[in-house]
């Protein structure tokens, strides 16, 4: 399936190089898709094939052919869930690291999603189509923890609503390099996609968005501070780049912290411990939690 979006070159993109054009006006594609699409022909300008390297010009029409990659529903897969709670409403799944959630291009098997189907089929909400059923908000990849899944749709709206409000809570434990001296603070600083890197988020970037994040200092080690995390919005990335933002960037994010930062585990040292909501239904405060996992406990122990 594809569909064709169609814009026009505003005044203030007017001298840009195409490819950087196209991603400020489809942000949901990234720069080195944006080259593949403009080689393939999927990008004209004016009704012309274009190079990356053309400079556009205000008032002239862009043209681009977007196909879906969510053509295939994904497949049940039997996959073992660690659930930490279910009801005819919700299940709250402790997600291992390393699973990414949903099905996206190049990661077709082995999501949550893929583990879901096989285990509540047929029960689970679908305002967000098929696929990524049930799934009202999402961890990273490689960040293990809590995350809550909607078994029908006047749950899941009703608990968006509640992260929409900031009334979801939503707690981390991760390590982070440096010793912070302070032990407490909260980090105020706005995010959105980043200009110079389409699949990063940067605190200051063009159409930011309102980000808090608070953290508690729980250890000090020579390198590194073990904390306590807690978020008041959700946007992407949110607590990789704040972190990284103060100087402290999570052990193992090689993304936001360089390819220096790299740990023996895949990935950031990054847990949802604890989640705490209004049932959907009975209007009940729940708190659920998880212990960190294996990976994080034999970290903390190497450098105590």
């Amino acid at each position: 399936m594809s569909k064709e979006l169609f814009a026009t070159i505003p005044a203030e993109l007017s001298g840009e190089r195409a490819d950087k054009a196209v991603c400020a006006l489809v942000p949901e594609v990234s720069r080195s898709s944006v080259q593949r699409m403009l080689q393939e022909g999927k990008i004209t300008l004016n009704e012309a094939l274009i190079s990356k390297n053309r400079l556009v010009k205000a008032g002239e029409v862009l043209r681009v052919v977007l196909v879906s990659q969510e053509t295939d529903a994904p497949q049940a897969q039997n996959i073992p869930l660690d659930i930490r709670y279910e009801d005819n409403d919700i299940l709250v799944v402790n997600k291992p690291k390393g699973m990414t959630v949903h099905p996206a291009a190049g990661n077709y098997s082995g999501t949550l999603v893929n583990a879901l189907l096989f285990h509540r089929s047929g029960n689970l909400s679908g305002i967000n189509g098929e696929i990524r059923p049930g799934i009202v908000h999402r961890l990273d990849r490689d960040t293990s923890g809590l995350l809550i899944v909607a078994k029908n749709d006047s749950a899941h709206i009703k608990l968006a609503q509640q992260i929409k409000e900031h009334t979801f809570k939503r707690e981390y434990r991760a390590v982070v390099v440096g010793r912070i001296k302070s032990d407490c603070g909260t980090i105020n600083a706005p995010l959105g996609r980043s200009d110079k890197d389409r699949k990063k988020q940067a605190v200051g970037a063009k159409n930011s968005k309102n980000a808090l994040t608070h953290f508690e200092v729980l250890e000090r080690f020579n390198s590194f501070t073990y904390v306590k995390l807690l978020l008041e919005t959700g946007r992407t990335h949110q607590i990789r780049v704040h972190m990284a933002f103060r100087g402290n960037p999570l052990a193992g994010d090689t993304v936001y912290g360089g390819p220096k930062n790299k740990c023996s585990f895949n990935g950031q040292c990054l847990h949802a411990a604890l989640i705490g909501f209004n049932h959907p239904t009975t209007g009940e405060y729940i708190e659920v939690e998880a212990e960190l996992p294996e990976y994080f406990e034999s970290f903390l122990g190497r450098i105590r």
